[in-house]
């Protein structure tokens, strides 16, 4: 057993006896990340809430069931894909999870793949949008949030898991259960579109 799998095991067992202090640090840990993934599917702040809420409550309930096979990172956010998914669908919020391969194939703007092939960052962008030395640093992150925002909203979960959250290609296919492959061109379509959001601010028409 690894590290990882070490201490998520310490930390289920904690939590089922009851220890208040290691259900406080599972909160701590997870529950932005939660919210932001609830609210990334729903689009609807109130509605996330109770996302989370029931989430928790069925971290809870299904606890004993937690078998190691998983992390506990992903077991826990498969349980937010079951509920935030039939929020969605209950309320008509958004696409619900079946949409995944099919937004794959979505024609959005797009970029050579060359562009991201940076061998410090896997993934990140080998040259910046030009003149990128001219953002200020929080107006950077104001355009890269509002072309997340905009995004169809499996393409906005894989990138803010990926990027945002830190999440390797590994984790995202299995929360989301998706291939390889899908989770790649997700992933790249949702780059190239806030690559070509900044290439806009940075040049307007």
């Amino acid at each position: 057993m690894n590290v990882a799998a070490t201490q998520d095991a310490a930390l289920v067992d904690a939590v089922r006896a009851g220890d208040e202090r290691a259900f406080t640090r599972l909160i701590d840990t997870y529950g932005p990340g939660m919210r932001r993934f609830a609210l990334a599917t729903v689009g609807n702040a109130p509605v996330a809430d109770e996302v989370v809420h029931e989430s928790w409550l069925g971290v809870l309930h299904g606890l004993d069931r937690f078998d190691g096979c998983a992390s506990l990172k992903v077991w826990i956010f498969r349980i937010v894909v079951t509920t935030a998914g039939a929020r969605a669908e209950q309320e008509s919020l958004s696409s619900p999870f079946s949409t995944l391969a099919a937004e794959a194939e979505l024609k959005n703007p797009s970029v050579d793949p060359s562009c991201f092939r940076n061998p410090q960052f896997p993934g990140g962008w080998t040259t910046f949008p030009e003149p990128w030395d001219q953002l200020e640093q929080g107006e950077a992150r104001t355009v890269v949030a509002d072309a997340i925002e905009q995004l169809p909203p499996v393409q906005r979960l894989v990138i803010g898991l990926r990027d945002v959250e830190g999440w390797s290609g590994d984790e995202v296919c299995n929360v989301l259960e998706v291939s390889e492959v899908d989770q790649r061109l997700l992933l790249h379509r949702a780059r190239s579109t806030v690559r070509a959001a900044l290439e806009r601010h940075l040049h307007p028409t």
